[in-house]
């Protein structure tokens, strides 16, 4: 006896169960999880964005250093073209000069560290929280989709009941079992029809997969 689902020539990945009530469940978890991580990555940037205002500070200082040392600059340039004191005069402003250059330096390597760690940052803040949503909530929603997948390809190919029937009695909690027969083992074993149907919608109705 074989079974077939009502969406069988449908091909592609099964992604939502054919139930209505864990479909809607399965709708709002994904729409939640996505906003879950999409609020974690605004976080992110917005952490970022708001330590790299702390680099103005370091622009500043390359502005200021980077002026400083061409003004000095072409003071000394001017003053060496002095004749005879031209060279004594010109030290202290190639001195000068060179003060500037370490001042916007500084400001370069400010606003690298500040970038640093504005990414760190932003990156610390979001990575593990979207980590902890999707091993809570793709893995389960991918092991599903195989599921349901494989299930849905079974019933195109005609899958027997007695396949999906086993498939249950080593999937299927004890409890949900006990339900069916007191010993819905034995009931396959001698090939009970309403057992062995029980069992393969059971199988069935857990993978997401509605049946005719």
């Amino acid at each position: 006896m074989l079974l077939r689902s009502r969406h069988c020539n449908h091909g592609g990945m099964k992604l939502y169960s054919d139930f209505a009530v864990r479909r809607t469940r399965q709708i709002l978890g994904d729409v939640f999880a996505a906003a879950v991580i999409g609020a974690w990555i605004w976080l992110g940037f917005f952490v970022y964005e708001l330590v790299m205002n702390l680099a103005d500070f370091g622009v500043q200082m390359e502005e200021a250093g980077a002026g400083f040392k061409t003004a000095m600059t072409d003071v000394s340039k001017n003053l060496g073209d002095v004749p005879l004191i031209g060279g004594g005069i010109r030290a202290p402003f190639d001195g000068a000069s060179d003060a500037g250059a370490a001042l916007e330096s500084a400001g370069i390597e400010q606003q690298t560290a500040v970038e640093q760690l504005a990414i760190g940052l932003g990156l610390g803040i979001s990575i593990l929280p979207i980590l902890s949503v999707l091993l809570l909530w793709l893995i389960p929603r991918i092991r599903f989709a195989r599921r349901a997948s494989t299930a849905k390809s079974e019933m195109a190919a005609g899958a027997s009941l007695d396949l999906l029937a086993l498939r249950a009695l080593s999937t299927q909690r004890l409890s949900t079992l006990s339900k069916l027969d007191a010993d819905p083992l034995a009931a396959w074993r001698r090939g009970d029809e309403h057992v062995v149907k029980a069992l393969a919608q059971l199988e069935l109705r857990s993978a997401g997969v509605r049946i005719d």
